[in-house]
C-alpha cells in the first residue's frame, strides 16, 4: 500500500504568517514601540506579535462612542495572561497578582476556562513593570496565547489523590518542555542581554521560524471527572489508572471548540482518541503532533488553521499513521474509561495526607469586590494564612487546597466573615454556569457574556424552582461571540452571542462532556430564550428518566439532533 503523502492546503498565506515571518522570531518591533508615549496603543504588526508574548491590546468599548466624538484615540488597554500550568499557584503568587491587578489593572482579576489569571486594564507604559513583577513571583506570560501551545490543563485538584499529584506535575513538564526557544520575552521584558557564546542565529527546533497556524491547546483529564473537557482540547490526555497508580494515558487528538458565524466551514469539535501510550511518552507524542500541524495546518485561512480542521481534512486514520512514522512506534489500543461530568466539586473535601481542599463558586471567574461581596478581599486574607496552595478551575473558580486541619477552621472563619460561597445556598444551574470576558474589552465580543449571564440566570432561576429543579445541575455556558472561550457547545444550554442582546441558542450537549449542542433557536432575545426554556424545562422535569441528564432528555425527546461530531454541527 502506497503511503499517502500529505500537503498542506494551497493558498497565499495570510497576513499573519507574514508578520511572524518577518518578526526575527517575535520580537517585532516591541521593544520600541512599548516605548513610545504618543498612544497608548501599538501597531497591528506588533499587537499579533504581542500575543506571544501573553497579551492582547483592546480597549474599552463602553467609552468607544464617547471617544471618537471627542476626536481621542480608543481607551487602549492590555489584556495580560499568566502561564501557569495546571493552574496552581501559592498564596503568595495570589497576593502579587492581587497587588498587580490594583496597582497596574482595573482592580479585578480574570480567572478564565483554561485555569489561569487573566488581568484586564493595563496601560502600555506599566506593560514592563508588571510583568517584571510577576516573574519575581516565579510566574510568566510566555506562550499563555498566540500560536503556539498554550497553557496546559489537568485535573483540578492534584491533592485528590497521588495520581492528581503525578498528572499535575506531566502537566507541568509538557508547559515547559513544549515553550518556544527564541530569547524574544526575556529580552523585550526582562531586559536579558546576550551572552558570550550565544548563537548569531536562532532556531526553533520544534516550532520552526513561523510557528504554528493557530493556537494550539492541551489538557489532561484524570476519570471520571471531566472538569478540563479533554474533548475539547487539540490534545486531549486521559488518564488511566490501575490499581491507584498511573499506567499512562489515552490519547485524543483534533479537539476545538471556535467557528464563524455563517460559515459552515467552520464548527467546534470533539477530539478522537487514538490510542494509550505510557507516561514517559506523552512529551514525544505532543512533539510530534505539534510538528504535524506546523508542517500541515491551513496558513491561509486563519478561520480554517486550528488542528481540528488538518485532523478532518487529512483523516484520522492518516493523521494517526503520520503520528506512529515520526514517533517511530505504535500507540497500544486504547484503554477503558468513564466520564460523569465536567462540573467541579464545592464544598469541603479531605485529601491525602489528611489535607482539605475547599472548592469556591466564582460567578462569571471574577475575582473583585462588589457591594454586597467582598470576594477579592475575602480572598486576600484567605491567602496572608493560607500555607497550602491556591489552585484555579477550569469552569473559573477557586480552590483553596492542601488545608492542614488547623488552617482549616481559621479559613472557615474567614469565609463566614466575608460570606464567600461553596455554592450550597445558590441553585445547580448557577453553579454550572461559564461565561467569557466579552464586553466591554474583548474586541471579537458581539453581545454580552459576563456581565449578562448573572442576570439570565435569574430569571431562568425562576423557571427552575417551578419545576422544582433547583438542585438539578444543567451546564450552561454563554460566550459573547463564536471562538468558544467559554466552550459553549459543550453546554447542555449553550449561547453565542450575534448582536447586542441577540444570541443563538443551542441545546443538548452532553453533561459529561462527551457530545456537542445543536442550535435550537438562532438570533433571538431575553424574551424568546425564557420562552423556550420555560416550555423545555417544564417536560423536563415532567418527562425525564431517572438520573437522566437534561442534555440527554433533550436528544431522547427529540427537541434537537444529537452532535456526536462537528462536522454535523451545522447539519
Amino acid at each position: 500500500m502506497v503511503k499517502q503523502k500529505l500537503k498542506a492546503p494551497e493558498g497565499a498565506p495570510s497576513d499573519v504568517e507574514r508578520i511572524k515571518r518577518e518578526s526575527n522570531y517575535l520580537r517585532g518591533t516591541l521593544k520600541e514601540v512599548m516605548l513610545d508615549r504618543i498612544s497608548a496603543g501599538i501597531p497591528d504588526d506588533d499587537n499579533r506579535l504581542m500575543k506571544h508574548h501573553g497579551s492582547y491590546l483592546q480597549d474599552d468599548r463602553d467609552l468607544r462612542n464617547e471617544r471618537q466624538k471627542q476626536k481621542l484615540e480608543p481607551a487602549y488597554q492590555f489584556m495580560l495572561r499568566v502561564r501557569m500550568p495546571g493552574g496552581v499557584a501559592t498564596p503568595e503568587q495570589w497576593l502579587v497578582m492581587d497587588d498587580l491587578a490594583e496597582k497596574y489593572g482595573n482592580g479585578t482579576l480574570k480567572l478564565t476556562t483554561r485555569e489561569t489569571f487573566q488581568m484586564h486594564g493595563i496601560l502600555k507604559w506599566n506593560m514592563k513593570s508588571t510583568i517584571q513583577e510577576i516573574h519575581a513571583a516565579l510566574l510568566d506570560t510566555i506562550a499563555a496565547c498566540g500560536d503556539v501551545n498554550r497553557n496546559v490543563m489537568c485535573a483540578s485538584n492534584p491533592y485528590q489523590s497521588e495520581v492528581h499529584a503525578e498528572v499535575y506535575e506531566w502537566s507541568k513538564k509538557l508547559s515547559n518542555d513544549l515553550l518556544p526557544r527564541t530569547r524574544a520575552y526575556h529580552e523585550i521584558w526582562l531586559d536579558e542581554e546576550k551572552v558570550a557564546g550565544t548563537p548569531e542565529i536562532e532556531e526553533e527546533p520544534m516550532y520552526g521560524p513561523l510557528y504554528l497556524p493557530r493556537k494550539f491547546k492541551i489538557g489532561i483529564a484524570v476519570p471520571p471527572s471531566n472538569d478540563i473537557d479533554v474533548f475539547s482540547q487539540d490534545l486531549g490526555l486521559i488518564a488511566i489508572v490501575e490499581d491507584e497508580k498511573l499506567v499512562g494515558f489515552n490519547v485524543a487528538i483534533g479537539g476545538g471548540m471556535g467557528m464563524t458565524h455563517g460559515d459552515k466551514e467552520t464548527y467546534p469539535q470533539l477530539a478522537k482518541v487514538i490510542g494509550f501510550v505510557k507516561p514517559e511518552q506523552i512529551y514525544d507524542v505532543a512533539e510530534k503532533v505539534i510538528t504535524i500541524q506546523r508542517d500541515y495546518g491551513n496558513r491561509s485561512e486563519r478561520k480554517n488553521a486550528r488542528f481540528k480542521y488538518t485532523v478532518d481534512r487529512l483523516g484520522l486514520e492518516t493523521v494517526k499513521e503520520e503520528l506512529e512514522e515520526r514517533l517511530g512506534w505504535s500507540l497500544d489500543e486504547a484503554k477503558p474509561y468513564h466520564f460523569d461530568n465536567n462540573g467541579d466539586r464545592y464544598g469541603w473535601v479531605k485529601g491525602i495526607d489528611g489535607k482539605w481542599h475547599l472548592t469556591l463558586f466564582v460567578e462569571g471567574g471574577r475575582v473583585a469586590d462588589f457591594d454586597d461581596y467582598k470576594l477579592k478581599t475575602g480572598l486576600r486574607e484567605i491567602a496572608k494564612i493560607h500555607t497550602g496552595d491556591i489552585r484555579l478551575t477550569s469552569n473559573q473558580n477557586i480552590i483553596i487546597a492542601n488545608v492542614s486541619a488547623q488552617k482549616k477552621k481559621k479559613i472557615s472563619e474567614l469565609i463566614e466573615q466575608y460570606g464567600l460561597t461553596d455554592g450550597e445556598h445558590i441553585s445547580a444551574l448557577r453553579r454550572s454556569s461559564i461565561a467569557c470576558v466579552a464586553l466591554p474589552t474583548c474586541g471579537l465580543a458581539m453581545a454580552e457574556a459576563e456581565r449578562y449571564l448573572p442576570r439570565l440566570i435569574d430569571k431562568i432561576e425562576d423557571i427552575v424552582d417551578d419545576n422544582g429543579l433547583r438542585d438539578k445541575e444543567i451546564t450552561i455556558r454563554m460566550t459573547g461571540c463564536p471562538n468558544g472561550c467559554a466552550r459553549h457547545a459543550l453546554g447542555e444550554i449553550g449561547f453565542i452571542g450575534k448582536a447586542p442582546g441577540k444570541y443563538n441558542m443551542y441545546l443538548g450537549a452532553a453533561h459529561d462532556g462527551s457530545r456537542l449542542s445543536k442550535i435550537h433557536r438562532e438570533n433571538i432575545g431575553e424574551e424568546e430564550i425564557l420562552s423556550e426554556l420555560r416550555v423545555v424545562l417544564s417536560r423536563y422535569a415532567k418527562e425525564r428518566e431517572e438520573d437522566e441528564h437534561f442534555g440527554d432528555f433533550v436528544i431522547r425527546a427529540g427537541i434537537v439532533q444529537a452532535t456526536t461530531d462537528g462536522t454535523n454541527f451545522h447539519a
